[in-house]
């Protein structure tokens, strides 16, 4: 057997193998007398069948099957002996006629070339990092949310200012029936109002949907539809209070602050503001370094600059999936996965040039992190390390749970790369500018 590469450019290369007779001859022929062993044909007694009679029948299928095994066992040999980095897989080219007797068979492949390439950290163009800090308003509304949370609920026999109204919705026609809780202040136009409390508990009345409620996204949750379908929302609705109870908040107290928050962390208002301010932060954390990671990775693929050997690959993804693609539609294809092929190249080049590789220690660790996390939140606070690590060896087994940890501590790696080596400039702003600057109307 013989293997030759001819470099076609930078990005494509042919790979050539020639395999004689004797190289799969006797494997073909110890198949051959297996199966007169145990084929089975009329007039013939089992393992009497004449060779030449399986040979006509078998011998060509089982010398193409070895030979298949023999151009993928040395070809994937020589990829891994000669380093070669691919993108997608050999292609072999195919050849009208093949002479499975000949002394001797040759066969091409084609092979689509990673590209060198250098990733620059620091690019031209700063990336926006947000930090979004809860300003007063967002504190004081998450304090009165509490209040009411933990105050007291006492129900009403009439509707009047100032209720919690629970509501059911319908209208047969449009197909709602929906329940749902709202305050008193939610409300709009007088009409509505003093039409509510005249009908009181448990009475329906109809009642036009525009300018029914001040805020698009309470019709919204009131109809049991997103907010995008309020255009198609009925003209009116059939309401029905089914409760009407007044909240009285709790007192910001100690006794409360105990209840929110390790007993003796918070000792005043001020404390308990600042308590706030820091869970609130810490919970929008995860959105902006998703933002961060997205916007890095989209800088990297811009300011990073190399080809690709489009046409391979379009040839590549026309063949690969179960079933064939047109020219057009691998084309298509590429387009669409064009830029994931490019951060991947980056990724794998980032990963390899700064040691970014996950070790299975730090995988478990990751994992056991995250189980303590969870468990904080139905409050068994001190798990044992047993515990621990019986439950990381369940998720172990399962591979799709595996992959998805560590694609999450792969990601958590390169976010921290980022942060320490990108071209990042800071940017403090409130939660509305963070929606407004990083989504536009997307939101």
């Amino acid at each position: 057997m013989q293997i030759t590469r001819t470099d076609v450019d930078a990005l494509n290369a042919k790979v050539a193998i020639s395999i004689e007779q004797n190289d799969f001859a006797e494997k073909v022929d110890n198949i051959l007398k297996d199966y007169r062993k145990s084929t089975n044909i009329p007039g013939f007694r089992k393992g009497h069948v004449p060779m030449g009679m399986i040979k006509k029948q078998y011998e060509t299928a089982v010398t193409a099957d070895e030979v298949n095994k023999l151009l993928q066992e040395n070809l994937n040999k020589y990829i891994q002996d000669e380093k070669l980095e691919l993108l997608g897989n050999p292609l072999p080219v195919m050849q009208e006629k093949i002479d499975w007797k000949a002394d001797q068979l040759s066969f091409e492949f084609e092979l689509g070339l990673a590209p060198a390439f250098e990733v620059k950290m620091k690019g031209k163009k700063a990336v926006t990092q947000y930090q979004i800090e809860a300003d007063k308003k967002m504190v004081q509304e998450q304090v009165e949310y509490l209040q009411k949370q933990y105050g007291k609920i006492e129900a009403q026999t009439a509707i009047e200012e100032g209720l919690e109204l629970s509501l059911k919705v319908t209208n047969e026609e449009a197909g709602i029936d929906a329940t749902t809780t709202i305050e008193w202040e939610q409300l709009k136009g007088k009409k509505n109002l003093d039409a509510l409390k005249a009908a009181g508990l448990n009475n329906t009345i109809t009642l036009k949907t525009k300018g029914l409620f001040k805020e698009d996204h309470v019709l919204a949750r009131a109809l049991g539809i997103t907010v995008d379908k309020l255009e198609e929302a009925p003209k009116e609705v059939t309401l029905t209070v089914t409760e009407a109870n007044k909240r009285t908040l709790a007192e910001l107290d100690q006794e409360l602050f105990d209840k929110l928050y390790e007993p003796g962390t918070v000792k005043n208002v001020t404390d308990l503001k600042t308590k706030i301010k820091e869970g609130v932060e810490k919970q929008f954390e995860q959105q902006t370094e998703q933002k961060l990671l997205n916007d890095v990775t989209e800088s990297l693929i811009n300011e990073t600059k190399f080809d690709l050997p489009k046409e391979f690959l379009v040839r590549w993804l026309q063949n690969t999936g179960e079933k064939p693609l047109t020219e057009e539609e691998a084309a298509e294809e590429y387009e669409k996965s064009e830029k994931g092929i490019r951060y991947q190249l980056i990724e794998g080049a980032l990963i390899k040039a700064h040691d970014l590789q996950i070790q299975f220690e730090e995988l478990q660790d990751f994992a056991k992190g995250m189980i303590k996390q969870q468990m904080a939140q139905y409050r068994q606070i001190d798990p044992s390390e047993k515990d621990l690590d019986d439950i990381a060896a369940r998720i172990f087994s399962n591979q799709e749970e595996t992959k998805r940890l560590s694609d999450q501590l792969m990601s958590k790696k390169l976010l921290d790369f980022y942060k320490e080596n990108a071209n990042l400039k800071v940017k403090k702003v409130n939660y509305d500018t963070f929606v407004k600057e990083a989504y536009g109307d997307a939101q």
